[in-house]
C-alpha cells in the first residue's frame, strides 16, 4: 500500500487566517458576489426584454453576462464558506471539479472575447455588410465553438490530473482549486501535466489574445482612414467597453497564472480580480459606457413604474 491512498481531501488556506479580518472579508466579498449576480442578471433581463438590443453585439454581451455568472459562482460560494468556517477542507473530487469549471468558464470567456472583437471589426470595417456577415447562425456557432473548445481543453487537463497521486502537504495556498495549485501537492511526475497545461494556455489564451490584437489592429487601421474627428471618436467609443473588459480579464489572468503558486498577497489580488472583480464590473462597464443599454433601462423603468 502507498502512503497517498489515505489522501482524500485538501485544505484551502483561503484569503486570511486572522479571526478578526475574516468576517470583514466575508462581508466585502459577499457584497461583491451579490452585485455580480444582480448586475449580470439585470443585463440578461434587459437584453432579452428589449427588441432594440437583439443584435449580434448584444447577443455576445448576453453570453458574456451568463459566463460571468457561472465563472464567479464556481469559486465565490466555497470561498465565502471558508471565511466563516474553521473547517477549510475540500475533498479531492470536489477540488478537481472546481478546477475543471474554473478552467472551462475562463477558457470560454477568452474565446468569447475574441468573437466579440471580430464582431466589432466587422461593424466598423464593413457596416453595410454587418448584418449579413454577422448572421444569427454565425453568432450561435461562435458561442458553441467557444464553449466546446474550452470544455474539451479543460477535460483533457483534468483527466490527466485525475491520475495524479497526492501524498505531500495537503494545504493549498489559495482560496480556490486551480490546476497550477494542485501540481505541487502531488508525489507523481507532473511534467506531462505541466506541459499540457502550458500548451493549453499558449494555444487557448495566447491564441485568442492574438486574434483580439489582430482585430483591433485592423480596427485602428480602418478608423484612421476616417476623415472626420467625430467619426473616429464614435468608432473608437464602440470598442471602449470591450477593450476595457479584455485588459481587465487578460491582464489579471495572465499575471495570476505566471506567478508561482505561493499564496502571496499579490497572487491573491490578481486571482480575485479575474474571478470576482471583473465579473462584477463588466455590467457596469457596458451599461455606463453604452447609450443603448441606458436607454433600454429607462424604457423598462417607465414601462413598469
Amino acid at each position: 500500500m502507498r502512503n497517498h491512498s489515505a489522501v482524500r481531501e485538501f485544505v484551502l488556506l483561503g484569503l486570511s487566517t486572522d479571526p478578526y479580518l475574516r468576517p470583514l472579508l466575508f462581508a466585502l466579498f459577499l457584497l461583491v458576489y451579490l452585485l455580480t449576480l444582480v448586475g449580470n442578471s439585470l443585463m440578461l433581463l434587459v437584453i432579452a426584454a428589449d427588441s432594440h438590443l437583439h443584435t449580434p453585439m448584444y447577443f455576445f454581451l448576453r453570453q458574456l453576462s451568463f459566463l460571468d455568472l457561472c465563472h464567479s459562482s464556481v469559486t465565490a460560494p466555497k470561498m465565502l464558506e471558508n471565511l466563516l468556517s474553521e473547517d477549510k477542507t475540500i475533498c479531492v473530487e470536489s477540488c478537481l471539479a472546481q478546477a475543471f469549471f474554473v478552467f472551462a468558464t475562463g477558457g470560454t470567456e477568452a474565446c468569447l472575447l475574441a468573437a466579440m472583437a471580430y464582431d466589432r471589426y466587422v461593424a466598423i470595417s464593413s457596416p453595410l455588410l454587418y448584418s449579413r456577415v454577422m448572421s444569427h447562425r454565425l453568432c450561435v456557432g461562435l458561442v458553441w465553438l467557444s464553449w466546446g473548445l474550452a470544455f474539451v481543453d479543460a477535460l483533457l487537463n483534468i483527466l490527466l490530473a485525475v491520475s495524479l497521486d497526492f501524498c505531500e502537504d495537503q494545504a493549498i495556498p489559495h482560496f480556490s482549486c486551480e490546476l497550477s495549485s494542485l501540481f505541487p501537492l502531488s508525489c507523481s511526475d507532473t511534467s506531462t501535466n505541466f506541459t499540457l497545461l502550458l500548451c493549453s494556455s499558449v494555444v487557448h489564451f495566447f491564441g485568442t489574445l492574438v486574434m483580439i490584437v489582430g482585430s483591433y489592429a485592423r480596427i485602428v487601421s480602418t478608423v484612421l482612414r476616417v476623415s472626420s474627428t467625430a467619426g473616429r471618436s464614435k468608432a473608437f467609443s464602440t470598442c471602449l467597453s470591450h477593450l476595457t473588459t479584455v485588459i481587465s480579464f487578460y491582464g489579471s489572468g495572465f499575471i495570476s497564472y505566471l506567478l508561482p503558486a505561493s499564496g502571496s498577497p499579490l497572487e491573491m489580488v490578481f486571482s480575485l480580480q479575474y474571478s470576482l472583480i471583473t465579473p462584477m464590473l463588466n455590467p457596469l462597464i457596458y451599461s455606463l459606457k453604452n447609450k443603448e443599454v441606458k436607454a433600454s433601462v429607462r424604457r423598462m423603468i417607465r414601462k413598469h413604474f
